[in-house]
């Protein structure tokens, strides 16, 4: 009954909303084809019905899923990128690294669906490219650019290496969080390891800070 009336005051936008994270975790668990708009209606606490009558069909709700996270990213990207953003290019490779490490700690969800997406030559993965990756893409490597101009980053190295570089490390210890808990016995997830990890991922694509120099 408790539970009824909470729905019953929920507005639809909240609704909406709880049926994308929940989205969001299963296709991310399950893949778009072991995912079933069944379970993610159950694990969101809605009828079936109400899911259909938000997002249709299950590909439109994997893409709405996918909008959510990559809006998360895009904002935090280009938050550093936009708005003149800082006159030292060390310093905004830093804040690019800081800001997706911290992007996928708090989404893992977004990085099992990328590697899931991307390994295939499919529809799905086309459109992501098409919509999120390639944009952002686009986006990073004049940073990258001057930067090598710089010599702050390597010069001989084509930047799309940095990008997979940066996506790879960045990722990897959230995507297999269980597997870092068994091997060094640290959970991923608190905010003191995710913190580490930025500050590490730093330090190896960027050099260390003029503190850590000086230290």
């Amino acid at each position: 009954m408790a539970r009824a009336r909470a729905l019953a005051s929920e507005s639809g936008s909240e609704t909406r909303d709880r049926i994308l994270v929940a989205a969001l975790e299963a296709f991310s668990e399950k893949g778009f084809d072991g995912a079933t708009t069944r379970e993610i209606a159950a694990r969101a606490g809605v009828t079936l019905g109400l899911l259909q009558y938000y997002f249709g069909s299950k590909a439109s709700l994997w893409r709405a899923a996918v909008d959510l996270a990559f809006a998360e990213m895009r904002t935090g990207l280009e938050s550093v990128l936009e708005a003149g953003g800082p006159a030292d290019e060390r310093e905004r490779l830093r804040l690019l690294v800081r800001a997706h490490v911290h992007f996928v700690a708090r989404r893992p969800e977004f990085l099992r669906i990328m590697h899931d997406e991307g390994k295939r030559r499919g529809p799905r993965m086309r459109w992501l490219v098409d919509r999120y990756v390639k944009p952002l893409f686009d986006a990073v490597i004049p940073s990258i650019e001057r930067a090598q101009q710089a010599g702050i980053l390597p010069a001989g190295i084509a930047p799309v290496h940095f990008v997979y570089i940066m996506a790879g490390s960045a990722g990897v210890i959230f995507h297999q969080a269980e597997e870092c808990k068994r091997v060094a016995g640290i959970d991923p997830s608190e905010d003191a390891v995710i913190e580490a990890h930025a500050r590490a991922l730093e330090h190896l694509l960027v050099g260390p800070t003029s503190q850590e120099n000086s230290a």
